[in-house]
């Protein structure tokens, strides 16, 4: 199936939800960032609600910046997202692996570590960014995120977030929800959601059963009426260019690009988001120093 993002609300109006399906999104960051599984499920899981976040900005050109910083041997975690849900990331250590939890599942807890922050950047173009900061509850991504909104935005949240990596390290399934509620929920709605999500099997269970995102939301909020809004598809999609690697080696200054001219080879950059290279001959340097010294 197909990337696929939804958001939609239930009937009375006291729940919304955003809720995600990036099979294909995680599988391609696991190719490009040569991800073992545990960094892969880290990511992932990141990318995942990065993707949501980013979708619910009330910017067209709006971006969101999710960073994980928990002192883990995974490092730092970086996802960025548009306003239409799609994403880049990567993360320090792809090729970290620990010993499974006792109950069998990737400890992404250990590996991203618990003392440390959860920043959230949402820049949506007008003046300066807005940047909230959580401590980590637990590592796991899915519970620091529904902090996130506890702490930061007085918003109660449901979280989940997940994926599973097949025998042969490939991505079978990957995705999240984030599931709100709205001023005036009573306490019996929160009960009834509350009993929901505890007996709900795992989303990425439910994904490889076959169920879509939409599916998997239907059963979820089974009884309450829950309507989709909008759906549209999503990617892994990095925005990088010629140009806006041009616009970093300026930014450098003269002294760096000077260094480098020195050098008397050309510059290889790489693109952390896709691995992409971008070769800068000395004549192209010399001519990028040009335009620093007439700034």
């Amino acid at each position: 199936m197909a990337d696929r993002l939804i958001r939609g609300i239930t009937v009375d109006g006291f729940v919304q939800v955003c809720a995600v399906e990036c099979t294909g999104m995680v599988e391609r960051a696991r190719q490009i960032h040569g991800t073992l599984p545990l960094a892969t499920a880290a990511l992932g899981r990141t990318l995942a609600a990065c993707s949501m976040m980013g979708s619910m900005l009330k910017s067209d050109e709006g971006s969101l910046t999710i960073q994980v910083r928990g002192g883990g041997p995974l490092g730092a975690i970086t996802a960025v997202a548009d306003a239409q849900g799609n994403t880049r990331g990567y993360l320090q250590n792809p090729a970290v692996s620990l010993p499974l939890r006792p109950d069998g599942k990737l400890d992404v807890g250990g590996g991203v570590g618990r003392e440390g922050l959860l920043t959230v950047i949402k820049d949506i173009g007008a003046g300066e960014p807005f940047s909230g900061k959580v401590q980590l509850r637990s590592g796991e991504i899915a519970e620091d995120i529904a902090g996130y909104y506890a702490e930061s935005e007085q918003i109660p949240t449901v979280c989940a977030l997940g994926v599973l990596v097949d025998r042969d390290q490939s991505v079978k399934a990957a995705g999240g929800y984030l599931v709100q509620l709205l001023p005036g929920a009573s306490d019996a709605l929160i009960g009834r959601l509350e009993q929901s999500f505890q007996t709900l099997p795992s989303l990425t269970s439910l994904l490889s059963q076959g169920l879509d995102i939409q599916q998997v939301m239907e059963r979820a909020l089974e009884g309450l009426g829950f309507e989709v809004l909008s759906s549209q598809p999503v990617a892994y999609e990095c925005k990088c260019s010629r140009e806006k690697v041009e616009r970093a080696l300026l930014s450098m200054g003269k002294q760096e690009l000077e260094q480098l001219i020195a050098a008397g080879e050309p510059a290889h950059v790489t693109c952390q988001f896709c691995d992409a290279e971008y070769v800068f001959e000395v004549e192209e340097l010399k001519k990028l120093l040009e335009k620093a010294k007439g700034v």
